[in-house]
């Protein structure tokens, strides 16, 4: 199998690991603090990475610099942005809006990468960041009101999740996966930690009481192994064989799997519109692997322009 393509199933995988979190993720926040569960998960995670290094890779050490831990924390710095603005923006927005905000970062993704990289997206890739965009709004816009903070600390989200896709991209190249991946969920491990101790409640947070109740160690187990651990590192390891814009349509594959979870699990409920965003999100992820020759849209358009 060629590398692009076990990128793009094992992206996809993480993807899908994700959404199924997602529901786990609500249950644990609701007996713990967002911003304490994120330290601590994202702790666990990367004191499990950094073991594994050291029992089974401890060659990548050689490769230790200022530059390489700059870029680490460089990476970690944009996904725990993500991380706060967007649980800060739950405050004051809804849910649905909040998560098509965050997936605006398919879009944000190939305007960056032309902005900083000059990388220009090809006709595939923009035909399926459009189909995904409106399939996005359909699967999570179930309501339409004004503007507010929280819609814009959710933009800022979704600014810093492109952006850590995009330098994830850049870096994971240059630098061993393991060691990169083990410095950016330590950065947001300790940035979460402190955010949690300045805005809220640390106390009720760390009470021993509540981290030791079930729903909770079950939560970050899921969640700092699988969904953080293992799913970071992954998109660290594999993202160099693939694009970014590709990235963020695979990415963008995650309040699908959520909304399915959430069918199965919690007994929620899809409307007829919200089905048809499904679809035109994975549509969109199909089109971004199709040759422009693939697609007859895009045929008939080159035809016309030859």
């Amino acid at each position: 199998m060629k590398k692009p393509i076990f990128a793009d199933i094992s992206l996809l995988l993480v993807t899908l690991v994700w959404g199924m979190t997602f529901v786990v993720v609500q249950n644990a926040i609701s007996y713990l603090d967002p911003l304490a569960f994120n330290g601590i998960r994202f702790i666990i995670a990367s004191v499990l990475l950094i073991i594994i290094l050291l029992l089974f890779d401890r060659n990548q050490l050689k490769q230790l610099n200022w530059k390489m831990m700059a870029s680490g924390v460089f990476i970690g710095f944009w996904l725990f942005l993500g991380y706060i603005t967007q649980t800060i923006g739950l405050l004051y927005t809804t849910t649905s809006k909040a998560g098509f905000i965050t997936g605006l970062s398919v879009v944000l993704v190939p305007v960056f990468s032309m902005l900083l990289f000059k990388q220009i997206p090809r006709k595939n890739g923009i035909l399926g960041v459009l189909t995904a965009t409106i399939g996005l709004f359909l699967l999570t816009m179930t309501d339409i009101s004004a503007l507010n903070i929280g819609d814009g600390l959710v933009l800022i989200c979704a600014i810093s999740f492109a952006l850590q896709i995009i330098f994830t991209g850049k870096y994971s190249s240059q630098y061993p996966s393991l060691l990169l991946t083990a410095i950016q969920l330590t950065t947001v491990a300790v940035l979460s930690t402190i955010s949690s101790f300045l805005f809220e409640d640390w106390k009720k947070s760390f009470n021993l009481d509540v981290l030791l109740s079930e729903d909770i160690i079950f939560g970050l187990i899921i969640t700092s192994i699988f969904a953080t651990a293992i799913a970071f590192l992954v998109q660290t390891n594999f993202q160099k064989y693939t694009s970014a814009t590709r990235v963020a349509l695979i990415f963008a594959m995650e309040p699908v799997f959520a909304a399915i979870t959430g069918y199965y699990w919690a007994d929620e409920r899809l409307t007829q519109s919200a089905l048809f965003g499904c679809m035109l999100i994975f549509l969109g992820m199909i089109f971004s692997e199709l040759p422009s020759d693939k697609i007859p849209l895009l045929r008939k358009r080159n035809s016309m322009e030859s």
